[in-house]
């Protein structure tokens, strides 16, 4: 067996990312509902454990001593294409860092209060982590399969946890378009092997390039069928019309895990497209690019006007979403090494902005709300607080020098917290410096002048679409900085009447973790930017990654009677 591992534990470690999730399920499964407690700490641990691994297999991807760029483990022992197969690249290790980075932390936010609103929520929990964990890992077009639909059904129980009429609307518009990404998901994948004969992603690769003529019209209705089911996954404009009412409706630790499902899309769509249709498939090579470039800028267009017309936090951070999609996709339509790169750097600081705005919309809204629960985003007295009738200032708020003099107040440790960290948030997501927004995005647009490098291609032409995508990077981050400052002035600077604002360790941590995350990205640009390069030449040059897969021999048993040489030779 091939791999990243020099031993055989550090193979098996490529399956606990799955297997613990669901060991840890099927024992909370056991435990009555009375026990939450005791749900909260193994769910918790459950995410601890999956990090800690994650990380030690995202050091083994990054080890370019390793004898093969890709682990590779036959968990049926059935060579490929045949068996089961679960493959470990830099790519797939970044996303499993990124999931159970994330899933930490959502975890740890609903200690808080919202594990207990509903039953199930730990159990769920880990199935998603599971799934998410399994679709980065597997290098099947089936078991990917089985994996979404593992997801799409934890996350329909998670988005309904809590109740309310808006969860149950929400959740039914959420699983009927899923349902129909799934039929199509179907479709595709039939074809597919209608026409190749194969489901492995690896054999796939290689019969493209070979097909006849005849036969090329019909693999790429399939791959446009397969690629709506994961665009819907990755809420590309206009099929997204879901993903805000269900994200902003959820409850807060579960909207901040689900902003981890776009970017499975986003996956699907990079794995499979520059596995395909790369600079290797032949007549192939470079299917539907213009189209990713396009939606990818429409949906740019779409999630920045819409943060501009929200005011709540919840849909500022969906919209968001949007925003973060379909740049990533717009980027990788490009196909060039130098934009890839920036583009994988750019995807995880912004999944970890977004679901740490999530968390502090939780927060501030709960600050912001009345006692007597009254919406807050419309409120009964449209007069600004400090204004009379006549438009002049009212006495006892100090505007006026005539008044007595200004006192300085001490701002309370929690609204500073809360306050730094949406500044962060908005700092990300407009792409201003100096946190890994910015440099994702300065990175980006660096590559798109300059695509093989700035002192091999000085004064290279981005063409038509270059220059639109330029514009529209710009004029999205302007339009995301405007709609996060007038929310953090309307959450932060008329707050006249409120109470104190409070926020427990286990609110405050969560946020605290992936932002830090952030700022750990931004101060590692360097050697961030390094592992990105190396991952992004990998997927534009898949050999590596086809020839791992397709090369991995089963283990040999040794039978009674018979010598290990003797078994190898028989059957796996």
């Amino acid at each position: 067996m091939t791999g990243l591992a020099d031993t055989a534990q550090m193979q098996h470690l490529m399956l606990v990312p799955v297997l613990l999730p669901l060991l840890v399920a099927a024992l909370m499964l056991l435990l009555g509902e009375e026990r939450h407690r005791l749900k909260m700490a193994l769910n918790v641990g459950s995410c601890a454990v999956l990090l800690g691994v994650s990380c030690l297999l995202l050091l083994r991807a990054a080890n370019e001593g390793a004898p093969q760029a890709v682990g590779v483990y036959l968990p049926g022992n059935w060579q490929a294409p045949f068996g089961i197969v679960l493959a470990l690249d830099r790519l797939s290790a970044l996303m499993l860092v990124l999931t159970s980075l994330v899933g930490l932390a959502a975890a740890l936010f609903a200690c808080a209060r919202w594990h207990r609103v509903g039953v199930h929520f730990h159990v769920l929990f880990q199935l998603q982590l599971m799934g998410l964990a399994g679709a980065f890992l597997t290098a099947d077009l089936f078991n990917l399969f089985v994996f979404f639909e593992v997801t799409l059904a934890a996350s329909y129980g998670l988005l309904l946890h809590g109740s309310g009429r808006a969860r149950v609307l929400s959740g039914m518009h959420y699983i009927a378009i899923n349902l129909a990404a799934s039929a199509l998901f179907l479709i595709g994948v039939s074809m597919l092997y209608g026409i190749t004969g194969t489901l492995s992603m690896a054999d796939l690769s290689q019969h493209i390039p070979t097909l006849r003529d005849s036969d090329r019209g019909l693999l790429h209705a399939a791959a446009g069928i397969l690629a709506t089911a994961f665009l819907i996954k990755a809420a590309i404009w206009p099929l997204n019309f879901w993903l805000v009412p269900a994200y902003s409706a959820a409850t807060a630790p579960v909207a901040a895990l689900f902003a981890l499902m776009t970017k499975l899309g986003v996956y699907s769509i990079l794995r499979l497209w520059t596995l395909l249709f790369g600079g290797e498939a032949g007549a192939s090579a470079q299917f539907g690019s213009l189209w990713l470039i396009g939606a990818g800028m429409l949906t740019m267009g779409f999630g920045a006007i819409g943060m501009m017309g929200s005011q709540r936090l919840g849909h500022l951070a969906g919209y968001a979403a949007l925003l973060s999609s379909g740049t990533v996709l717009a980027a990788a339509g490009f196909g060039q090494n130098l934009l890839t790169a920036a583009m994988l750097y750019y995807l995880p600081a912004s999944t970890l902005a977004i679901s740490a705005l999530f968390l502090l919309g939780d927060v501030l809204d709960r600050w912001r709300s009345p006692a007597d629960g009254a919406d807050p985003y419309e409120p009964k007295n449209e007069a600004a607080p400090f204004l009379n009738a006549r438009l002049e200032p009212t006495r006892g708020f100090n505007l006026d020098e005539e008044e007595q003099a200004l006192v300085g107040r001490p701002i309370p440790a929690a609204t500073a917290f809360v306050g730094l960290a949406f500044l962060m948030c908005t700092l990300m997501l407009s792409g201003l410096p100096p946190l890994p927004g910015f440099v994702g995005k300065f990175a980006m647009l660096n590559a798109l002048f300059n695509p093989l490098g700035l002192a091999a291609s000085a004064g290279a032409q981005p063409g038509l679409t270059g220059w639109a995508f330029l514009a529209v990077l710009i004029a999205s981050g302007f339009f995301a900085l405007t709609a996060l400052v007038r929310a953090g002035i309307a959450h932060f600077w008329t707050a006249q009447g409120r109470g104190p604002l409070r926020v427990g360790l286990a609110e405050g941590i969560p946020i605290a973790v992936l932002l830090l995350a952030c700022v750990l990205l931004s101060v590692a640009a360097g050697p961030a930017l390094r592992y990105t390069q190396t991952t992004a030449d990998a997927l534009h040059a898949p050999s590596g990654y086809v020839q791992a897969i397709l090369g991995a021999e089963p283990v040999p048993s040794v039978a009674a009677g018979s010598t290990p040489d003797e078994t190898a030779e028989g059957t796996p």
